[in-house]
């Protein structure tokens, strides 16, 4: 229906809908690579006579030539198809059913299906659960072929079986106008589908809202339909000098984007639009657990929030309908599917991608860049950015699912303390709970909560509870203020008859409450401010909030209706819309549950954070377990439920890299892993790991063995505490990264094509990763191992921890790692703070600067320092901060105050390292005046008792 062209302006005829960056030429026609070529480099299949089958040859240029036709003539006019009726239910399921066409005319039709690439073939019978024959697939009037390596029955996961043919109706664009942001055209179907309820007139709205931001809405013009309720920018006027074109027609185009691939199809509950894609390597789609790059390969992700332990090919936790691809030559795009309805998004190996949503209407974001962390500044714009957290979130935190005890969970507290380990935060699990119920805690069992958290306080310390949506409702009349006063508020989602709907979950029978409904987000606040007096809390930890259920529904069942059992219901784990949640025919506030399921965790963090900021007055910390686009406004997230294996430890990695892709930065695994008996080794690894987790926190399950640093050996004990008084050291950085992604939307947790996005072999990449642009972190991720091999893009990187060289051609490295050791790596051109660390960081944040600055070959570096009081809400947005900029070059290091506040004059730079001085100096000055110094045979020069403070600007150079 539109498609989108990186081009050249003066090749441009006239087309549907073209999109493209700067300007460049048009790539000459290439033959189709051989297969090894194929898998690094996919392109449509070009039309070409051979000399050696003629026949086979003219027939392929004739079935190309009509593909483009049919989506010439799908965007320009009526198709003159004859309509026809979708089957009925009854006649799909009935083997022999006629299709009304001759013998000649279908060994035609199969002959120009047969033609059809593997790799292009879309999905006619995507339902699951039906074995699909060639009289169910040809009632549908599409093509089958039992593919040649198919890895399920019927192509089920893999190659399609049925697929659409070339002239596969859809719809046509009979009228486009110009608007004051772009165009606005009309789509005509004549032919029904085989889903009910086609909607068979459109409307498609495409805005140019700024120089790299495209968006497209494509509406039911006469009835208004469900609009996922998240606030995205409202554009007054069309880009002025836009870094793409939108044209009518076009013929010499080298595609990026084109969504004319497969017909589109818009019925009231089945929506689908595929996309070809201009490479391979496709990112984001969450949440799923798998690699950082995902597999094109017949790959479907489903997206419906779902309780359920990290495993692949499952939808998980959250819903992220959002993609980063990179393209030939190091550029990239973004696109962002504005959908909250259950969904499966499918990649397909030409390449191409399908959506496929069961609800709500079709709107989506294209974002140009051209970089990938531009993609990710462009996103968030939309999305919103992600908040600035409060300092002591940055810390480590410790929690367990089986303390028991309030004074357990003190001991564990004090023993962190007695070991000089650090810890900012100690968080207790829904053991704390009087008989699991919100907003209590057991008088017998967690009788000196109270003083346990004030004494945390005394220490400089903060305390996280957990709740769960789940309100219960059994409780005697007048015993539970939580329930009765939701009850006289009308807070609870309701069944499809208008009662309180009632699941169950950790305190037995319970009641939902719709965070879609301001007055909800009151009485949340309320039962807080009433907890929160009896008990000191700093933070929210909430989950099971997909929302989850230990029913499927509710207790009385769930209507039978198509909301309940759609036409077309994604692949998700249960195969029911209701497993394991609350029926999608409950009624909340905005809409059904069928169109709000997957939009509860962000609705409860909102909910949650804004009743933080009223209570403590300062900025909020709150974690959540289920997420959807813009949550990072409001929460961070952990990973759920992983267990103590090596390959958990592994996939942590490309958890990290994804969400911080998806606008949350403030995101980690549980350290140790939560279920199954820890290993000291692995434990080792993992706390190494997760000091470079932007969220650190271990946390394991009942009935494991303890697994906080002090549970292990001496051995153990140090070197996991040498990793966190790493951590602590780098605040600092850590800090600053938090205000780039809070202002500009930046990655904190980077892949390493963010900064070598022309290195084609860091597009892979998933185990290792930035802290930023400068800090480069290669864990062991095996056991039994002293080394880890690890991929250096080309440049000059230092030894974190000496200062040694380390040039690179662009290589894999060999890195010594024993078990007190994880691998650090300065890139060149870098300047970072770090501070003394100390076992809170309300204690470290305080001690002096030390600036480490790694010279590129010709001497220069960069960097810079962001600092407020850390606690203030929109201390950034209200001037109450410090900005410094440390530029090194020509053997002068300055420091400039962009901005300033109270709270630097409190900190003071005592030294300064710089890695790659190639000659010793014979002279060092601050500020003109002579200083003490050191220079090691690594050249590295070191410069002591600076005393300066942080709010001047200074200079120090060397001679």
């Amino acid at each position: 229906m539109v498609s989108y062209n990186r081009l050249n302006p003066e090749d441009v005829q006239f087309s549907t809908a073209v999109l493209s960056e700067e300007p460049r030429p048009v790539q000459e026609e290439v033959p189709v690579p051989e297969p090894e070529e194929a898998s690094l480099l996919p392109r449509r299949p070009t039309c070409s006579v051979t000399t050696v089958l003629l026949i086979i040859g003219c027939l392929l240029l004739l079935l190309c030539g009509g593909w483009l036709l049919g989506t010439m003539f799908w965007l320009h006019r009526p198709s003159n198809q004859q309509p026809h009726r979708p089957p009925s239910p009854a006649s799909e399921q009935t083997p022999g059913v006629k299709t009304g066409v001759n013998d000649t005319a279908a060994a035609l039709r199969r002959e120009a299906c047969s033609l059809i690439p593997e790799a292009w073939r879309f999905d006619c019978y995507p339902e699951r659960g039906v074995v699909v024959t060639r009289e169910l697939c040809e009632a549908r009037n599409c093509c089958f072929i039992p593919a040649s390596s198919a890895s399920r029955p019927s192509g089920r996961n893999g190659i399609p079986w049925c697929f659409y043919p070339l002239d596969f109706p859809s719809y046509s664009l009979v009228s486009i106008n110009d608007t004051s942001l772009g165009q606005k055209g009309t789509l005509i179907r004549e032919v029904k589908t085989y889903y009910p309820a086609d909607i068979l007139t459109l409307e498609v709205e495409i805005r140019h809202e700024t120089d790299t931001r495209l968006h497209v809405r494509i509406t039911d013009p006469s009835n208004s339909r469900f609009e996922v309720p998240i606030s995205v920018p409202t554009a007054t006027k069309k880009a002025e000098s836009p870094e793409y074109t939108v044209e009518l027609s076009s013929s010499r185009l080298v595609s990026f984007l084109n969504t004319t691939v497969a017909p589109l199809f818009y019925a009231d509950q089945f929506l689908q639009i595929s996309t070809s894609l201009s490479s391979q390597f496709i990112y984001g789609l969450g949440e799923h657990r798998s690699t950082f790059l995902h597999d094109i390969h017949w790959n479907t992700l489903t997206m419906w929030a779902r309780d359920v332990p990290p495993m692949e090919q499952t939808n998980l936790y959250g819903a992220h309908p959002f993609y980063l691809a990179m393209e030939d030559g190091g550029n990239s795009h973004g696109f962002f599917m504005l959908n909250s309805n259950a969904m499966d998004v499918i990649l397909q190996p030409a390449p191409a991608l399908t959506w496929r949503a069961i609800g709500g209407i079709l709107d989506f974001y294209i974002f140009l860049g051209p970089d990938p962390a531009s993609v990710i500044g462009q996103y968030v714009d939309v999305i919103g950015y992600p908040a600035m957290p409060i300092y002591w979130a940055l810390g480590y935190h410790l929690c367990r699912w089986g303390y028991n005890t309030s004074n357990s969970t003190w001991d564990v507290v004090k023993s962190m303390r007695n070991n000089r380990i650090p810890q900012d935060v100690q968080w207790n699990d829904i053991d704390y709970m009087d008989q699991f119920m919100d907003f209590t805690y057991d008088p017998t069992k967690f009788d000196t909560l109270p003083e346990m958290v004030k004494d945390l306080h005394t220490h400089d310390q903060r305390y996280v509870i957990i709740l769960d949506p789940g309100i219960s409702s059994t409780q005697p009349e007048g015993s539970y203020w939580p329930y009765d006063e939701g009850l006289r508020r009308d807070v609870f989602i309701k069944d499809a008859e208008g009662k309180t709907l009632i699941g169950k979950v950790w305190p037995g029978l319970t009641a939902y409450p719709d965070f879609s409904d301001n007055a909800t987000h009151e009485w949340w606040y309320d039962n807080l401010q009433r907890f929160h007096k009896k008990v000191q809390f700093d933070g929210l930890w909430i989950d099971m909030n997909e929302p989850s259920n230990f029913l499927d529904g509710s207790t009385n069942g769930c209507p039978s209706n198509s909301l309940e059992n759609p036409p077309y219901t994604p692949g998700v784990l249960g195969g029911l819309l209701r497993a394991k949640t609350v029926c999608a025919t409950a009624q909340q506030k905005q809409s059904i549950h069928y169109n709000m399921h997957s939009l509860y965790g962000l609705m409860e963090a909102k909910a949650s954070a804004s009743a933080m900021k009223r209570i403590t007055s300062k900025r909020p910390f709150v974690i959540s377990r289920s997420t959807f686009p813009s949550q990072g406004m409001y929460s961070g997230h952990w990973l759920g439920d992983n267990r103590s294996q090596w390959k958990d430890l592994y996939t942590s990695i490309a958890g990290i890299l994804t969400f911080n892709l998806l606008g949350i930065p403030l995101v980690g695994a549980d350290i140790c892993g939560f279920g199954e008996e820890p290993q000291e080794e692995l434990c080792i690894r993992w706390t190494q790991l997760g000091a470079f987790y932007p969220f650190t926190r271990n946390h394991n399950a009942i009935d494991m063995k303890p697994q906080d640093p002090t549970a292990f050996s001496p051995l153990a004990r140090t070197a996991m505490k040498q990793a966190l008084l790493l951590r602590y050291s780098l605040f600092p950085v850590l800090y600053t990264l938090f205000h780039h992604a809070h202002v500009h939307g930046h990655t904190v947790a980077r892949p390493l094509m963010f900064e070598f996005p022309k290195d084609v072999r860091t597009y892979g990449i998933d185990k290792q990763f930035l802290w930023g642009k400068s800090l480069l972190v290669t864990p062991v991720l095996d056991p039994g191992v002293d080394y880890v091999d690890g991929y250096f893009p080309e440049g000059l990187w230092y030894d974190y921890y000496t200062g040694n060289p380390m040039p690179s051609k662009g290589e894999e490295i060999r890195l010594h790692a024993p078990l007190d050791k994880i691998n650090l790596h300065l890139r060149e051109g870098s300047v970072i703070p770090t501070q003394m660390p100390n076992i809170t960081l309300w204690v470290s944040s305080g001690q002096p600067l030390h600036l480490v600055s790694a010279l590129s070959d010709d001497g220069s570096a960069t960097g810079d320092l962001y600092w407020d009081d850390g606690e203030t809400i929109d201390a950034y947005e209200n001037d109450q901060y410090s900005y410094i900029i440390f530029n090194v070059a020509q053997n002068v290091m300055t420091s400039e105050v962009l901005h300033s506040s109270v709270e630097a004059t409190y900190i003071t730079v005592e030294t300064a390292s710089f890695y790659g001085v190639k000659q010793k100096p014979s002279r060092v000055l601050v500020n003109s005046q002579d200083a003490v110094f050191t220079y090691s045979t690594n050249k590295m020069l070191t410069v002591t008792d600076l005393g300066l403070n942080l709010s001047h600007n200074f200079t120090i150079s060397w001679m």
